[in-house]
C-alpha cells in the first residue's frame, strides 16, 4: 500500500486531537471533538479546515485567457483581476473532468485550485490541451498550504489578523495581503455555504498561520473542523461533491449546474456539443436533494425506488443534517421519474429501503438551510 501524503499541518491536526484518516491518499482530520459540534460552529460561530490537499496549478502566457475559455464551460472572460470563477471543465461527452476555481490575478496571469483527489488527472487533462496555446502549465501544489475559515464570525477574526480591508472584498473575489505576518491570497470563497475566506500561503508558513487564527478565534468560539463537517456543511448548502453529484458520466446540466454552462460565451470549449445537444433533447438523468423527516442516515448507493416499486436511480450523497436533525441527501435518478420540489403532492414519490423501512424522499431544493452570506 502506498503511503499517505500529508500537508504541512499533519501533526500540528495530531497535536490538537485531529483523528486522521486517509481521505484521496491524503492523511487528514476528520473530526476533533465531533462532527456534530464542528458543523454547529461553522454555522452560528466558525470553524477553521485545513484544505492544503487541494491543487494548485498556475496558468501563464499570451493565450492563457482563450486557453481557460476552451477548457471550462463557465466564462472566464468575464474575469478582472481580483476575481475568482467557479466552473466545471468537461470532456468532449459532457462529462465532468472536475470542478475547480480559476483566479485572475493579472493580464495572462491566472491561478487554479482543484481538487487533491484529481489533481494528477486534472494537470495531465490540463496539459494535454495547452498544447496547442502559448501557455505554461506550472504544478504548484506543493507550495502551497491551504487554510478555511468559514463562519458569520471568520471575517472578524481574520480582520483581527490583517490591515487588509476585507469588507472591500466581495464574495468570490480576493486580494494578496498579510494575515498575522504570513503573505496570503485572501480569498472570499468556500465550500460551508457561509461567509469566509480560503488564505492560500506558503507550505513553510502553515503552522504559524494555524496558531495565529486559531489563537484569534478563541473569543468568537472558532471550533477546529474536519473532514466530516466539511462535508456535511457542503451537503447542507447543496455544494456538488466530484466523485458523488458530478462525474465522468454525470453533466453539470444533469447535476443542477446550468448556470456555469456558458453556451453562448463566444468559445467552442470542450464538451460544448454534447451539452448543446443535452440542453435541447433534456438531460436523461438528473440530481435531486431530499430529507426524509428521519434521522436515519441514507447512504450513498441505495436504490431509490419509484411508486411501482422498480428502481429509478441511485443516491450519491447522505448524512445527518446537524441543524434539521434529519437525513438529507442527493440522488442520481432518471429524469422523468424525479418530482418537482415543492410539488405539494410530491408528483410521483420516490422510496428509499433502510432495512425495511420504506421512507419517503421529500425533494428540496437546496440549501437546506437559510445561508447568510454578506
Amino acid at each position: 500500500m502506498s503511503e499517505l501524503k500529508r500537508t504541512p499541518l499533519r501533526d500540528w491536526h495530531a497535536a490538537h486531537g485531529g483523528r486522521l484518516v486517509d481521505f484521496a491518499g491524503w492523511e487528514m482530520p476528520v473530526q476533533y471533538r465531533s462532527i456534530l459540534e464542528e458543523h454547529k460552529a461553522v454555522r452560528r460561530t466558525a470553524g477553521l479546515f485545513d484544505v492544503s490537499h487541494m491543487g494548485e496549478v498556475d496558468v501563464r502566457g499570451p493565450d492563457a485567457a482563450k486557453f481557460l475559455n476552451h477548457l471550462v464551460t463557465n466564462d472566464v472572460a468575464k474575469l478582472f483581476p481580483g476575481r475568482v470563477l467557479y466552473s466545471p471543465m468537461c470532456y468532449p461527452s459532457g462529462g465532468v473532468v472536475d470542478d475547480l476555481l480559476v483566479y485572475l490575478r493579472g493580464p495572462e496571469d491566472f491561478f487554479l485550485c482543484i481538487n487533491a483527489g484529481n489533481i494528477d488527472k486534472d494537470l495531465a487533462w490540463i496539459r494535454e490541451h495547452a498544447a496547442k496555446f502559448a501557455v505554461t502549465v506550472t504544478d504548484r501544489s506543493a507550495d502551497y498550504a491551504l487554510l478555511a475559515l468559514q463562519g458569520p464570525q471568520a471575517a472578524a477574526i481574520v480582520q483581527s489578523l490583517t490591515g487588509a480591508k476585507l469588507g472591500l472584498v466581495k464574495y468570490y473575489h480576493f486580494i494578496e495581503g498579510t494575515v498575522a505576518g504570513v503573505h496570503c491570497l485572501i480569498s472570499r470563497t468556500g465550500y460551508t455555504g457561509e461567509d469566509g475566506f480560503e488564505l492560500y500561503h506558503a507550505a513553510g508558513d502553515a503552522t504559524t498561520l494555524a496558531d495565529a487564527l486559531l489563537a484569534a478565534g478563541q473569543p468568537y468560539g472558532l471550533e477546529l473542523a474536519g473532514l466530516g463537517a466539511r462535508d456535511s456543511l457542503r451537503l447542507e448548502a447543496g455544494y456538488p461533491l466530484y466523485g458523488h453529484e458530478i462525474t465522468a458520466e454525470v453533466s453539470p446540466l444533469a447535476a443542477g449546474l446550468g448556470w456555469t454552462v456558458k453556451l453562448d460565451k463566444g468559445a467552442d470549449f470542450i464538451g460544448r456539443d454534447a451539452l448543446v445537444a443535452e440542453k435541447e433533447n433534456g438531460s436523461r438523468r438528473k440530481v435531486v436533494f431530499f430529507k426524509t423527516g428521519d434521522r436515519r442516515i441514507v447512504r450513498a448507493e441505495t436504490p431509490v425506488l419509484g411508486p411501482g416499486g422498480a428502481e429509478v436511480g441511485r443516491v450519491v450523497s447522505g448524512t445527518l443534517s446537524p441543524m434539521l436533525n434529519e437525513a438529507i441527501g442527493s440522488a442520481l435518478v432518471q429524469a422523468d421519474a424525479a418530482p418537482q420540489p415543492f410539488d405539494a403532492a410530491q408528483g410521483r414519490p420516490l422510496t428509499v429501503d433502510i432495512r425495511g423501512t420504506k421512507l419517503n424522499l421529500q425533494i428540496v431544493k437546496p440549501p437546506f438551510v437559510e445561508l447568510k452570506k454578506h
